[in-house]
Order: structure tokens, then sequence, then C-alpha cells
């Protein structure tokens, strides 16, 4: 008999390349897991139409629709309860996780970082250590915990780069990240199934 698939909702700001990789490789059987919610704090970005383009349930919101965090934490709670999300992957969310989201999935919840942690921690991380001249970029994928981008760390990549464009730079790294999510997830659900 076949174990149910993981339930994994992916939660992002932006563009979307990796919440496009981690839902391609689900669907193509890579990964023995469904990605059954996106969610999203901006209404405008390109992730909600890839959600739509890829038959994936979406949640959109803006955060100043709300009174507070916990008010719309409590909704994405909601909703990922009510789909039997198992797994939260954090993949260019830009807004720091509150007390609501952490305690329903702590131990549950991942993102990714573009830097090897706990070096430049935080935003802009790509910027600030081409400012500091390294030679070594990376990615990190760590469990969310209440610090930024401090909690145990999962999994890195390190790829050498010299260059001096962050444009150039970051095609590099995204699809370095693209891969370390796939290939963690792929770990995760063996360890959770």
């Amino acid at each position: 008999m076949n174990k149910p698939k993981l339930k994994i909702a992916v939660f992002a700001s932006g563009y979307g390349s990796n919440f496009e990789a981690i839902a391609k490789a689900c669907q193509s059987g890579e990964i023995k897991a469904q990605v059954v919610l996106m969610v999203c704090d901006k209404p405008t970005a390109r992730v909600n139409s890839l959600a739509d383009e890829l038959g994936v349930e979406r949640m959109t919101f803006s955060a100043k629709d709300y009174a507070s965090k916990a008010e719309y934490e409590a909704e994405i709670v909601e909703r990922c309860k009510a789909l039997g999300v198992e797994l939260i992957c954090l993949a260019g969310y830009m807004r720091l996780v509150g007390e609501t989201l952490m305690e329903a999935y702590e131990g549950r919840m991942i993102n990714i970082h573009p830097s090897l942690l706990p070096s430049f921690a935080g935003k802009d991380a790509v910027e600030r250590a081409m400012e500091w001249g390294v030679k070594v970029y990376g990615a990190t994928i760590h469990y969310v915990d209440s610090t930024l981008d401090g909690g145990k760390i999962i999994a890195q990549q390190a790829i050498p780069y010299e260059g001096d464009s962050i444009d150039e730079l970051m095609a590099v790294i995204h699809p370095l990240e693209h891969q370390l999510y796939i290939d963690t997830i792929k770990k995760l659900t063996k360890q959770t199934k």
C-alpha cells in the first residue's frame, strides 16, 4: 500500500523560483510530497500567477489588512490545518514568523537563506557578503525558530565566486538553492514518512 504523500505549504513573497522548483519536483514525483498551498503576502507578486499556472491552491494576503500579525497568522494556520499541511517551506517569504505560526508548526517549518549561515543572516545577505569581498557564497536550509535565520542548520551548499556582479552571482545561486531545497525535502520526507 502506498504511503500518503507529505503535504507541504510553500510561503513566498516575490518571483517564486524556489516555489516553482519545489512544486514541479513534487508534481513530477521527484519528491514524494504534494504542495497543497502557496502563501504569499504580496498580492502583485509573480508567485501568485505561478501558483495558478501550476494548479496549487493559494492564499494571498496583505498584512496591512489585518490588525496584527497574530490575526493573519491565525488565518494561515487555519488554512494550513484544513489542508493537512505537515511541513512549511519558507522560500523567499520576507516576513518574520510570529508566535502564532511558530507554535502551530514548530519543528515543521524550514527556511532557505542565500548565505552560509551563521554568516550574513537577515536581509540583503548576498549584497553584504559581496561588500565584504567573500569568495565562497552559498545557501543554507535551516529550521525556523524565534531568531532571525538562527535555527538549527539542516543543509548547506557552497559555491566559489570571485566576480563583482550581483545579477551574475544570483544566476549561479538560484539553481543551487532550487536543488538544495529539493534534496533537503527529499531527505526530510524519508525521515517523516
